[in-house]
């Protein structure tokens, strides 16, 4: 997009940027006789009562994401779309390599019936899937904790065992190592075998290194995108066959190409190409 293009871009951005402004003026102008409507912009990061956020400066929160409170969020893990840590009541720890998929919850409990005080505690390289509930509990390292799973006030998963995708965990069940538990209430299925367990932890760094691209892509200025725009469209009637009848060499841009860490050997294949 030309001049006229960012013009317009920018003036829009403004205007968003100040109609909370106006909305506030408004309000003062008609007194006491006004109906106020709050407006709230979305804040990825948000303090509650004296409590803020500590996130690692190498960890991914996606911009749709909300972490609130006393949170805690290591080295290399990643905070997908959608998803909201409250720790309001309590704390959540997330270690380091975890990766907490879209429009999952993580909660917290104060306490339970019998007083015990229940955080959140999330270890190293653990997989929690899309849409999973985590509440009052404790997810150890190299966990997996499959879509749609929810784990109530209590529960423990030991290092290297499985939660399978819809699963309901009851309170206070301890899910033991290299086990796999499934359905509802959840209760134990089999054991892991040793692809699984190496699964687990390929899956963590997977998404570790797809964090990082979609860091980057978050990252990008206007200019970068449009400029992007406009190579894909060049080279999207790209046809190989016809080129090499012409004999034409068209090399791929080196900003469409994926890391090597996402799609392993797809960056030699487009040069060569």
């Amino acid at each position: 997009m030309g001049t006229l293009g960012r013009v317009i871009y920018t003036v829009g951005f403004w205007i968003r940027e100040t109609g909370q402004a106006v909305d506030r003026l408004g309000s003062r102008l008609q007194g006491n006789y006004y109906f106020q409507e709050q407006l709230s912009r979305h804040r990825t990061l948000m303090n509650i009562f004296d409590k803020a956020p500590s996130v690692d400066k190498d960890a991914f929160v996606a911009p749709s994401a909300s972490v609130i409170g006393d949170v805690h969020i290591g080295r290399g893990s990643s905070i997908w779309y959608g998803s909201v840590l409250r720790g309001d009541v309590n704390s959540i720890s997330v270690g380091s390599g975890t990766n907490i998929q879209d429009n999952s919850l993580v909660h917290v409990a104060k306490s339970n019936l019998s007083g015990k005080v229940l955080p959140t505690i999330i270890g190293n390289n653990v997989t929690i899937g899309h849409s999973a509930v985590i509440h009052g509990c404790t997810v150890d390292d190299e966990a997996f904790v499959g879509m749609g799973a929810t784990l109530l006030d209590g529960v423990v998963v030991e290092k290297n065992a499985m939660v399978a995708a819809g699963a309901l965990v009851r309170q206070n069940t301890r899910i033991p190592s290299g086990e796999v538990w499934a359905g509802n209430p959840a209760k134990f299925l089999r054991k892991l075998t040793d692809e699984e367990i190496v699964f687990i932890s390929q899956s963590a760094i997977n998404y570790t290194n797809l964090a990082q691209v979609h860091a980057a892509e978050n990252s990008k200025s206007y200019d970068e995108i449009e400029f992007e725009k406009v190579l894909r469209k060049k080279f999207a009637c790209k046809d190989e066959e016809y080129d090499s009848m012409l004999g034409v060499v068209r090399e791929v841009p080196p900003e469409l190409i994926l890391p090597d860490n996402v799609l392993p050997g797809k960056a030699e294949k487009a040069l060569q190409k």
